[in-house]
Order: structure tokens, then C-alpha cells, then sequence
């Protein structure tokens, strides 16, 4: 097996016809608006809320900013808890913690690595006041058993949907599901504006109060409100999202063919588990995650993810460490219960997934796996 000169990244971004953004971005020139709700954000801000079938849509530079700011609009109590997964990417919790919140950990489920809405309920106490869950490689949560519970003891429901853009539940678009839910427009995302986020959500009261948020608090030129941050998206930003968003659906259909070759190859390799289709969805396909199961296939995760760099096949172990065993967070939260996140977290590995990969780059992938296996 010849070894490939060129590298297969986990990730690359896409980038749309270049005269196709030339095209965009000289409007700026034209009008010499580059921040501050121009021209270009606000048709951008239309056209995300026309594609993801929401009431309200609110822009901003980046999805953490926009998360965070989703949880600070509420104006919970400093201290107050929140219940999320430790299975996910620092933001999240991140975002909570530096809301002057307590994150309060749930496992998840092994079949698709969600937050298990089945053991919430035994989360909340008196200072419980929101739920986080995150929709884990654009597979959603289980919405409506997290509705059943907020609605119970009146909590406050905010996704972190970052890898979710254009999923669908039931024919539902996902943004409509909770208080809020954030979607990050980062570069590596199936949906990208370089950098960027929105919100979504259905109460048009939080629209003037995410607005004064991510714009210092200013109301008007002599009054500021309350203590905001700098997080408007500008012009740049939003002129690749309106370029992007006539590729997205062609890219999500490529993906999936993609993904569609892992699986039949992988499909008879002993030790190597993915995630199927649900019939209930309609899927991104924004990542391609494998379990390695060490007992079947014969080395740990961590061994396939070094043994596949001689092949310049450059994996990711994509949630790990769990955000509880960050240097920043260790010690200070109960994890005893997280058996699931722990199974999947020391076993999970996420395949190179870009849309440039042809079928002969999967074989090469998939040929290097079984070549491992059999070296052993």
C-alpha cells in the first residue's frame, strides 16, 4: 500500500467561487460599511432565518459569543445551576461558567451520545434553572423529553446546536426547538461565514436585549443600558454566509455520500462502530465519528489515531479528554455517574470529512484501517 504524499486533514473548510464573494464584498466598497448591522449583515440575518424556518434570528461574531449571550439574557441568579453534557467542546461550558453559573453534568446515552434527558430530572435542585444540552455531530437531543422536563419545573431550554445547522426533527427545523438555540458559522462547520454564530429563537422580546448585549449595551449615542461585550458580526463575515448558503444543501448531500463509503467499507471491520441514519431526521452529516472497540479490533483509540499518521491520515479524538477532566475544571464537579461519557469519550475518533474527499480517498482511509488491524 503506497503511502499518500498528500494529507488527510480531519477537517477543511469550504470556500465558494471566489468571484462569487468578490462580487459580495464589493458592495463594501460601495457603500463603506464594514461593522454595525450594514447592508450585507442584514440581508444575511434574513436569509439565515428564511433557510432555518425561524421567528427570530439575532447574528453575531462568533457561536461562543452568541452562547453565552444566550444564557446571560436570561438574567439568572449568579450561582444559579444549569444542567449539560460533559461530551461536548469547551464553549460550552465555558459559556455557563463565565455567566457566573454552575454547570451540573448529566451522562449521555451510548447510541448516539446525547445527553440522556432520561436522568436529568434527578439533576435538578432549588438552584436549577436551565438546561444546555448539545446536539452532539448534528444528532439532536431527545427535545421532547427535555420539554416535558423545563415545562415540569419551569427551566429554561437553551441548545447548543453548533453542529447542527440544517438538521431537521419530524420535519421540524431544529432552531425552533427551546428558549434558544446557538449554531456556530466557524470555518470548519457544514454552514461557514469564516467565523460567526446565530441565535434563534421564537420570543421577539429577546431580540432589542440580544442587540444591546452584543453591542456594549448602547441604546442610543448617549446611553448604555447594561454591561454588553463587543459581538456584531461584520460585513466580511456576513458576505461569505450569503455566498455560502447557495452551496450548503449541495454540501450536506455530498457529505452524505461520503459518508455513505465509510460505512460500507467499515461495516465488516471487527471493533469499529458509527452512527446510522434515524428515520426521524433529516441529517447534516457534519462529522464522521467511529467507536473503537479495543477488545475487537486489537489496539485502544489512541494507538489507531497515531498508527494512522504514518498513512498522513490525521484523525481526531473528538470529544476527549471529557470537559470534567480539563486542567481548568478537574476536581471541582461530581463525575462518578458519567460511566457513558467515559465509555465513549476514551473510544470515539472522528474520520477525515471534507467535501473535496472522492471515493478513491475513503478506500485509502478505510484500506489503512484494516492494514493496521492486520499488522498487529
Amino acid at each position: 500500500m503506497n503511502i499518500s504524499k498528500e494529507p488527510y486533514l480531519v477537517t477543511k473548510p469550504f470556500l465558494p467561487p471566489i468571484e462569487e464573494y468578490k462580487k459580495e464584498i464589493e458592495k463594501i466598497w460601495e457603500t463603506n460599511w464594514l461593522t454595525n448591522s450594514g447592508p450585507l449583515h442584514e440581508k444575511f440575518n434574513k436569509e439565515i432565518k428564511s433557510y432555518l424556518n425561524v421567528k427570530e434570528s439575532t447574528l453575531f461574531v462568533n457561536g461562543h459569543i452568541a452562547l453565552e449571550l444566550a444564557i446571560k439574557v436570561f438574567e439568572f441568579p449568579k450561582g444559579s445551576e444549569v444542567i449539560t453534557t460533559p461530551f461536548t467542546f469547551a464553549s460550552t461550558t465555558h459559556a455557563i461558567v463565565n455567566s457566573g453559573l454552575t454547570p451540573v453534568f448529566c451522562d449521555i446515552k451510548l447510541d448516539d451520545f446525547t445527553i440522556d434527558a432520561q436522568k436529568i430530572e434527578s439533576l435538578i435542585t432549588e438552584k436549577t434553572v436551565a438546561i444546555v444540552p448539545v446536539h452532539i455531530f448534528g444528532y439532536p437531543v431527545d427535545v421532547y423529553m427535555v420539554k416535558k422536563i423545563a415545562d415540569k419545573y419551569n427551566l429554561k431550554v437553551i441548545y447548543d446546536a453548533a453542529h447542527s445547522f440544517g438538521v431537521k426533527i419530524d420535519d421540524v427545523d431544529i432552531g425552533n426547538f427551546g428558549d434558544i438555540s446557538m449554531f456556530s458559522f466557524h470555518a470548519t462547520k457544514v454552514f461557514h461565514s469564516i467565523e460567526g454564530g446565530v441565535l434563534t429563537y421564537g420570543d421577539e422580546k429577546l431580540k432589542n436585549r440580544l442587540d444591546l448585549y452584543k453591542n456594549f449595551g448602547v441604546n442610543t449615542p448617549d446611553s448604555v443600558d447594561i454591561v454588553g461585550i463587543n459581538g456584531k458580526m461584520n460585513e466580511f463575515q456576513a458576505a461569505m454566509g450569503v455566498v455560502n448558503l447557495r452551496y450548503v444543501d449541495s454540501e450536506i448531500n455530498r457529505r452524505e455520500k461520503i459518508i455513505n463509503f465509510y460505512r460500507e467499507n467499515l461495516k465488516n471491520i471487527a471493533g469499529i462502530r458509527y452512527l446510522e441514519d434515524k428515520i426521524f431526521l433529516k441529517h447534516n452529516y457534519a462529522y464522521f465519528p467511529i467507536i473503537v472497540d479495543e477488545k475487537k479490533f486489537g489496539i485502544t483509540r489512541d494507538i489507531l489515531h497515531e498508527e494512522l499518521k504514518k498513512y498522513n491520515i490525521f484523525t481526531r479524538k473528538y470529544f476527549y479528554p471529557l470537559i470534567t477532566d480539563f486542567g481548568c475544571y478537574k476536581g471541582l464537579y461530581e463525575t462518578s455517574h458519567l460511566i457513558n461519557a467515559k465509555h465513549i469519550s476514551d473510544r470515539v475518533l472522528t474520520l477525515p470529512l471534507y467535501t473535496q474527499l472522492k471515493e478513491s480517498d475513503i478506500d485509502y482511509i478505510s484500506l489503512a484501517i484494516v492494514k493496521i488491524q492486520q499488522n498487529l
